[in-house]
């Protein structure tokens, strides 16, 4: 189990709900390429908040620039109310997206070590690694070496070598990079026992499905630049809910009650389906000219847009294709 992490004084009070991180205008550039272009990001204490784009589009930049492991080139981010990360880093845990533990090490001295890292003494890391690696049900492995472990089980251990210091806040670079579906479930049920805990959790991902389903709030970073942040819900509601049609006919005089855009699939047994937004004039007054028009109805439900469209809608295409092609490369 994870406990409640260690407090973290204030650099000073606000009326407004409390950010864990905030960052305006950043601006990072390597040599003559502008990696990073203007970020604004807002991350509330506790929640659970993704950076969403495909490789290349600045997120580990972003990342790093939060952290204070790099400084932006312009602006300002703050993390606690702290201009300096690196002050603070004893209340930070990070899991870069290049993982690296040493293979001679045994699992409790890695997380041991990790912990020092972070100021935490040794023994009490090795002590509190023992009690992660029981309760993650990696306690057959504490005796063993880095080396020993498969990837999953590697990658566990990195992890709560990450936590054992009992951050305020967790960052995490690609964390399901890698893993199995077991292990990506895992991890998700580590994140939100984290953020149940009172832990902020930050994490960058290209898959558009472990963001829509762990995130409250979300920043969508394609080219350098963030041209959403917010909620989840909010960006989904850009887009009209969609409604999905059924029907045994694929021809007659109904065909007109379906808007231009509607988009037609048919079915190898003869069905066809019909996908268009919810028409202004309403849901009830489509259903009667395609029933007395003799559609054949099979089945009809509205359905609220996903996080993906939405990001084809904010992003563009090519942004989302280079995101469906990234985590299509990493299923393959």
């Amino acid at each position: 189990m994870l406990t409640e992490p260690d407090a973290v004084p204030r650099a000073h009070d606000t009326s407004s709900p409390p950010l864990a991180i905030e960052a305006r205008g950043l601006v990072k550039r390597f040599d003559r390429t502008l990696a990073v272009d203007g970020v604004d990001i807002s991350v509330p204490e506790g929640a659970i908040y993704g950076i969403l784009g495909p490789n290349g589009a600045g997120k580990t930049t972003t990342l790093r620039m939060l952290l204070g492991i790099i400084d932006p080139d312009e602006g300002v981010r703050r993390v606690f109310g702290h201009e300096r990360p690196h002050e603070i880093a004893r209340w930070i845990g990070y899991l870069p997206e290049e993982r690296g533990l040493y293979p001679s090490m045994k699992c409790d001295e890695a997380i041991g070590f990790m912990g020092a890292l972070r100021g935490l003494p040794v023994e009490e890391g090795r002590r509190r690694g023992r009690e992660l690696l029981e309760g993650h049900g990696l306690g057959h492995a504490v005796d063993k070496q880095i080396r020993q472990l498969s990837k999953g089980m590697a990658q566990t251990v990195q992890l709560l070598g990450t936590l054992v210091h009992k951050p305020r806040l967790v960052v995490l670079d690609e964390p399901f990079s890698g893993l199995d579906a077991i292990n990506q479930g895992k991890l998700e049920g580590l994140i939100r026992e984290m953020a149940e805990a009172g832990t902020t959790v930050i994490f960058s991902t290209h898959v558009i499905h472990h963001a829509e389903r762990l995130c409250d709030d979300v920043a969508i970073i394609a080219g350098g630049k963030v041209p959403y942040a917010g909620s989840v819900d909010v960006a989904r509601d850009r887009i009209p809910a969609q409604v999905r049609l059924e029907t045994a006919n694929g021809e007659g005089e109904w065909r007109g009650a379906l808007p231009d855009n509607a988009r037609h699939d048919k079915k190898a047994h003869g069905g066809h389906f019909w996908y268009f937004p919810v028409p202004d004039s309403g849901i009830e007054v489509l259903l009667k000219r395609l029933i007395d028009g003799g559609a054949g109805i099979l089945s009809l439900s509205i359905e609220r847009a996903g996080l993906h469209d939405a990001f084809v809608e904010i992003a563009g295409e090519a942004a989302a294709r280079a995101l469906d092609e990234d985590a299509a490369g990493e299923i393959a």
